[in-house]
């Protein structure tokens, strides 16, 4: 059993609230479908990662739990996001969770689909030995987020959603032993999904895209 915890940080997949800039090609209806997907491959690669907790946390928990397509997150704790920027959200999210469970925090989103038992084990591993590991993403943000003291002030006030998020980031983690993770790609719009779903094609999410590819529903 890991001494690490995983978070996923998350939004619920509504129309017109998840993946916009995947609007056009697909409809608002799709693009959400294709996000429930790749939360649940990103749960999935979690689930499967031995870890000492495991968390959701997500911007709609009332209605999280009453989508049957999660059946409310079995096996994780699923916890409400707090605050307005995602700065602020990441911020809460790994505040909380230490708060729940004093060990390392391992911190993902649900973009990367692809994201992998393996991967997420040698980031667990990494914090036995750094304060920290990071995933860079290929977009110049980042895919993973590990602490092994969780510190807010690490986070708040990085901007975030721009080509140097990523550069920004680890600027706050200076002073800090950082080990970093391979570079995975973001599902951002339609160029990177069909990227990511050529690298991942055994996932729910590159069955998603092949259906709309194909003219059925995802």
């Amino acid at each position: 059993m890991s001494n690490t915890q995983i978070v996923v940080l998350a939004k619920r997949p509504r129309p017109g609230f998840v993946k916009t800039r995947l609007t056009p090609p697909y409809t608002p209806e799709e693009a959400a479908a294709l996000a429930a997907c790749a939360l649940r491959d990103t749960l999935d690669a979690v689930a499967a990662t031995p870890a000492a907790a495991r968390v959701l946390a997500v911007d709609d928990v009332r209605g999280f739990h009453a989508d049957p397509r999660f059946g409310g997150g079995a096996g994780f704790a699923v916890i409400g996001q707090r605050g307005g920027g995602l700065d602020e959200r990441l911020a809460g999210a790994f505040g909380d969770a230490y708060a729940r469970c004093p060990v390392p925090v391992l911190l993902v989103g649900m973009d990367t689909p692809q994201v992998t038992p393996e991967l997420l084990s040698l980031a667990a591993a990494a914090l036995d030995g750094r304060d920290a590991v990071f995933g860079p993403a290929a977009d110049g943000g980042f895919w993973l987020l590990g602490l092994r003291r969780a510190d807010p002030a690490r986070l708040l006030g990085v901007p975030m959603s721009r080509p140097d998020t990523g550069a920004a980031q680890l600027r706050r983690l200076d002073g800090l032993s950082v080990a970093t993770l391979p570079v995975l790609t973001d599902v951002d719009d339609a160029a990177s999904a069909r990227e990511v779903a050529a690298r991942a094609p055994r996932t729910r999410f590159a069955a998603a895209l092949a259906r709309l590819s194909a003219g059925a529903t995802p």
